[in-house]
């Protein structure tokens, strides 16, 4: 029996679609058809119904289906246990946000390709809220993300707390002293994406504050919201780690304001599916990547 074609039924299984599967396997509708049948006659059996808009597992089928996770599970932890890591070769689908792409994202590559040298890496830059609908559809095989994500069969595994201040450019000449929300509040704040968790926060300690109508610009590039600081478009909160050559150059500074703006907490995020080993394994790396990474901060990082 050939593994590969297992694996293959597990995924037209949960995507409910050959032409699903075929994107995520990186084929075509006509080789994920083929290995079906050729399972199906193998097996004797039907495992799916067919019609023009879907595909739906037979009773047989239905069976088959925790067989074949513990198949592709004992396969894969086997191939993990005993081969040289150096010949696995694939790919793997990450998601990840900006505020890790500004902060130990390289490390975490350079880990990879130590380890999985002919792995290749289909990298994707979204906001959290994407990514993790992306991963519970298993469209992205690992999501390094605001988390942590509430779904079935989704594992989150803390990476690391990234402490947060209110910055602006000093050509906005604001007071070097202790200030309030209400007396920063006439700069237009710039904010991450709506409905992501920061956007949320800063409009409850906005409103907490009482301020009503405040001037919020959103943007789902950090890169933005940084240039736009720069150059005195408004304020905003992020994690001071990620704009630690901005504050040594001077082109931001840390606004000591109250309250303080909540810490950050990111999560590695993948389905628990025995086929996807490769992705718990890159997501313990990339927790001690972002251990690492929080203890060499001393100026705003905290585990």
């Amino acid at each position: 029996m050939n593994l590969r074609f297992v694996e293959t039924f597990l995924w037209v299984a949960r995507l409910g679609s050959f032409s699903a599967a075929a994107e995520r396997l990186n084929t075509t509708q006509a080789a994920i058809s083929n290995r079906i049948a050729t399972l199906e006659r193998d097996l004797g059996i039907r495992l799916f119904e067919r019609d023009v808009r879907c595909v739906r597992l037979t009773s047989l089928g239905q069976q088959a289906v925790p067989k074949a996770e513990e198949l592709v599970r004992v396969a894969n932890e086997f191939r993990e246990a005993v081969s040289d890591p150096g010949s696995l070769r694939g790919s793997i689908k990450i998601g990840t946000i900006d505020s890790i792409v500004h902060a130990w994202l390289p490390q975490f590559i350079e880990r990879i390709r130590a380890r999985y040298p002919s792995v290749a890496i289909d990298l994707n830059t979204d906001t959290s809220l994407s990514l993790a609908r992306e991963v519970a559809e298993r469209r992205i095989d690992l999501a390094l993300i605001m988390g942590p994500v509430i779904a079935p069969e989704i594992i989150n595994l803390e990476l690391c707390t990234f402490a947060c201040t209110w910055l602006a450019s000093p050509k906005l000449g604001l007071p070097d002293k202790p200030l309030t929300l209400a007396e920063i509040a006439d700069q237009p704040i710039l904010a991450y994406s709506k409905d992501s968790v920061p956007h949320h926060r800063v409009l409850r300690q906005l409103a907490d504050a009482g301020i009503e109508d405040p001037t919020i610009y959103n943007s789902n590039s950090l890169a933005t919201i940084i240039r736009l600081a720069q150059d005195g478009i408004g304020i905003t909160p992020l994690p001071t780690v990620i704009v630690r050559e901005q504050l040594a150059a001077r082109t931001l500074v840390a606004l000591d304001v109250t309250p303080a703006f909540p810490p950050l907490s990111f999560h590695a995020v993948y389905s628990d599916h025995p086929d996807n080993l490769i992705s718990a394994v890159m997501a313990q790396m990339a927790h001690e990547v972002a251990h690492s990474f929080s203890l060499a901060q001393t100026d705003g990082a905290s585990w």
